[in-house]
């Protein structure tokens, strides 16, 4: 494993660097707001500022890539994100970080992109299914780990945005200094989401009401642990339990989801999802400890949605439209990320923090309700072809699907474009061609 890994450490080094800077920021933030006596509204909307970015750097990243190369892109864009995350010091007001947050969301995401199709394009297709589970192994223990520094100073202070600009930068020396040269990006076919919603209705629905949810937990769970009373040492470890319980949780409920009807195994997680949500309340609490192992029991259960969407989509898709159809299904799921920690904050705003909690429980028991009309449905859930492999993933950029197992029959230097996939013109029917007549029948 250590052999077929040599090529791409550096790249994997770089990106937990990354991660360990934004995973502090954003823990870091919602402590220092809760102090600075930002109100739940303003934190949501801020919060949601860095998935707005998110969605925005993901239009620009492909075209910047190919203007100016990966190097470049890559320093132009660390060095941006390293000042933004100093200036949320210098300038503590909402509205200030409402920009600087969209503006890191941007940075990052173009940062992401940079590293992974330069990941696609290192690994031969034999190797991308491990690197891509190393990939995500990397992803979610950085983002645990970036949590604990948290208690290396106040959240007042100016070491802890010091750290993560420190981690941010520092994220160029391996990346720059890889001796292997960076990848052509090309374009690929694109399908349009309402031929996705045709052939599988479920799957849209799952990844944007997972995004409503994931984007809340990632831009809400630190503040509402705050606001619950927890020093600043422990609202790190509840963050840092929902990330362990994601981890931990998202082999053995994906592998449930290749044994079964992936609607009945979608139903079943965020059925328990939502029950589990109800048990972080704090009236449902008698201590700590069974508070962090509520948050680990709905991180494991509602990180696995997205992946089982992303099995569930695939079921219903032809080899060859795998990666535009996953790049689709990726910019349904950040639109619901981006309007999760708005609409949750503006709740707990209207009626206390425990209205986050009940969000999350509301938001998996609509995905529950939907899931059991989809099999009580009388039209049979056929597939195209063979049934897809779960692979356990966290939201990332539409490259890193590139390597995703079940399209190792694809070149890995091809980078999906989705800055065109949600056009009319990207419609299915532009290309000539319907869906099979087994999957129209779903809709």
């Amino acid at each position: 494993m250590l052999k077929q890994l040599r090529p791409v450490l550096s790249l994997l080094a770089g990106v937990s660097l990354l991660l360990l800077g934004s995973g502090l920021l954003n823990t870091l933030l919602a402590v220092r707001g809760s102090e600075e006596s930002f109100s739940d509204q303003a934190m949501g909307l801020i919060m949601s500022g860095y998935f707005v970015g998110f969605f925005v750097g993901t239009f620009l990243a492909l075209p910047l890539i190919r203007r100016v190369g990966h190097i470049r892109t890559f320093a132009m864009c660390a060095a941006v994100g390293s000042v933004s995350v100093l200036l949320h010091d210098a300038f503590a007001t909402p509205w200030a970080w409402g920009g600087l947050r969209i503006l890191t969301g941007t940075a990052l995401v173009i940062l992401y992109t940079v590293i992974e199709s330069w990941l696609n394009a290192t690994t031969p297709p034999q190797n991308r299914g491990q690197v891509f589970a190393v990939y995500m192994v990397v992803n979610l223990g950085a983002l645990a780990v970036s949590q604990q520094f948290m208690s290396l100073a106040p959240a007042s202070s100016y070491l802890l945005f010091a750290l993560a600009s420190v981690l941010v930068t520092l994220s160029l020396v391996p990346v720059t200094g890889t001796r292997f040269g960076p990848p052509e990006v090309q374009q690929v076919k694109r399908l349009g989401i309402r031929f996705l919603w045709r052939i599988a209705p479920l799957a849209i629905s799952a990844a944007f009401l997972s995004g409503l949810a994931m984007g809340a937990f990632w831009g809400m769970s630190a503040l509402y642990a705050s606001r619950i009373g927890l020093p600043t040492s422990e609202v790190a470890t509840f963050v840092t339990a929902g990330i362990i319980g994601g981890a931990l949780l998202q082999y053995p409920v994906g592998r449930l989801s290749d044994r079964f009807d992936r609607r009945r195994v979608l139903a079943g997680i965020v059925g328990v999802a939502a029950l589990s949500a109800l048990l972080i309340i704090p009236a449902s609490f008698a201590s700590v400890e069974f508070l962090y192992a509520a948050i680990a029991l709905y991180g494991g259960l509602a990180f696995a949605v997205y992946p089982v969407a992303v099995a569930h989509l695939i079921d219903h898709l032809e080899s060859g439209d795998i990666l535009p159809g996953g790049s689709a299904l990726l910019l349904v799921h950040g639109i619901g990320a981006a309007i999760g920690p708005a609409l949750s904050g503006q709740l707990m705003s209207m009626t206390g923090a425990s209205a986050l909690p009940v969000y999350f429980a509301a938001v998996q028991g609509t995905l529950f309700l939907v899931a059991v009309w989809k099999m009580h449905q009388r039209q049979k859930d056929e597939t195209t072809g063979e049934p897809a492999q779960f692979v356990p993933m966290v939201r990332t950029t539409p490259t890193a699907l590139e390597m995703h197992p079940d399209d190792s029959e694809h070149s890995p230097d091809l980078t999906p474009d989705i800055t065109q996939g949600t056009s009319e013109e990207s419609d299915i029917h532009e290309e000539g061609r319907e869906p099979p007549p087994s999957q129209a029948a779903q809709s």
